[in-house]
This record gives C-alpha cells, sequence and structure tokens, in this order.
C-alpha cells in the first residue's frame, strides 16, 4: 500500500548545534498535520508529533532515540512559518526561490513527484546535494520517494528549545540522521509530495 504526503519540508541549523527538520502537510491520509524532527548537539535524535497516530508512523519510518506527543501547530504565510509546540518555539524567514527551485520548476508536477522519475534522479540528487536521497528503504520495510517541486533558501531563524535559546541560523551540520535522506545542508524549505509504500 502507498501513503502520499503533500506539504513542505523545512531544514535548519543553528548556532547552538540545534538541528531542526519541521514537515508542514497539507494533504495526507490524516489530514493537514505538522511534526518536527530535531538533533540536539549530543547527537539525541527528537520527534515532536501532534498526535499518536502519527507518532507512530513517523518513528517506524525514521529513527530516533525519543517521542513525544505534544500539541504541534505551524502557521503563517509561506514567507513566514511559526512553529508552536509545548517543546519548541521556532519561526523562520524565508526567502526567494534559489536555483534549484528554478530548476525543480521546469519539471511538470505529476512527472516530478512520480516514485519512477524519483528513482531516476535519485543518482543526481546524491552528487548535487550532499546527503539528499530522492528514494530509500525506510524503517520496517517500508520505501519511500521523495518528490521535490519547488525550493526556497530559510534566511533567518529565531526560537527556544525546552526554554533555551537556539541561537541564530546555521548550517544543517552534521546531518540528523533520521533516515537515509537528510536534508540540505543549506537551510531551505522544499516543497515535496513524499510516497511511502507500506508492505
Amino acid at each position: 500500500m502507498r501513503q502520499r504526503f503533500h506539504g513542505r519540508i523545512a531544514g535548519v541549523g543553528s548556532t547552538t548545534g540545534v538541528r531542526v527538520v519541521v514537515g508542514r502537510w497539507d494533504r495526507t491520509p490524516w489530514g493537514p498535520f505538522s511534526d518536527a524532527m530535531v538533533a540536539l548537539p549530543s547527537g539525541h535524535r527528537l520527534l515532536l508529533a501532534p498526535t499518536e497516530r502519527v507518532a507512530e508512523f513517523i518513528a517506524s519510518t525514521y529513527t530516533f532515540d525519543e517521542v513525544r506527543v505534544e500539541a504541534f501547530e505551524t502557521t503563517g504565510p509561506a514567507g513566514a512559518w511559526s512553529v508552536r509546540a509545548d517543546s519548541l518555539e521556532l519561526d523562520l524567514d524565508v526567502g526567494g526561490r534559489t536555483p534549484l527551485g528554478r530548476l525543480l520548476g521546469l519539471v511538470p508536477d505529476p512527472v516530478a513527484t512520480s516514485p519512477a522519475f524519483c528513482a531516476a534522479v535519485d543518482p543526481v540528487a546524491r552528487v548535487v546535494m550532499r546527503g539528499v536521497r530522492t528514494r530509500g528503504s525506510a524503517g520496517h520495510g517500508r520505501r519511500e520517494w521523495y518528490g521535490a517541486t519547488d525550493h526556497h533558501a530559510v534566511t533567518a531563524i529565531r526560537g527556544r528549545l525546552e526554554g533555551r535559546d537556539l541561537g541564530a541560523l546555521a548550517p544543517v551540520h552534521p546531518a540528523p540522521d533520521f533516515g537515509f535522506s537528510s536534508t540540505p545542508r543549506r537551510p531551505s524549505v522544499t516543497s515535496v509530495v513524499t510516497t511511502v509504500e507500506v508492505p
């Protein structure tokens, strides 16, 4: 069975060493929701999810040391995200389309988001954006494809994790290592359709 998730993924680093990947999902099998994957400087990987169902699905697909189910909401226009959860407050300033975003815009969405196309461009994605994969094996025998349709730079962040200031924007480095693919090192927002095949 294949399930599709339509939305945007923001990946940012901070000067305190905390790296955050926020999923802002508009269309999913369970309706709209947001979640965050957080990597601490120690390497501890934390999932923040809005419901037990979402938490179970994500934790079965990626790797975490800790999972928390808590109130979670992402609001604001495309250029200014406001992420609010019990453990995390994060504001993102999103800038213009990157050269990659302009290139992605040349491919029709139905083609760009198809698993066959994702598989075909995976070797290129590995070279162009180190650590990024567009297909691979997820947890528990699942397979996954990332179909990107747009890409924008994140220009600034402000936020707190468990009450501690995150500091300023920094590259997403080292890679958070939540799964087979990593968010780009350059802080950014990627519009994407994620297809997950569950055995």
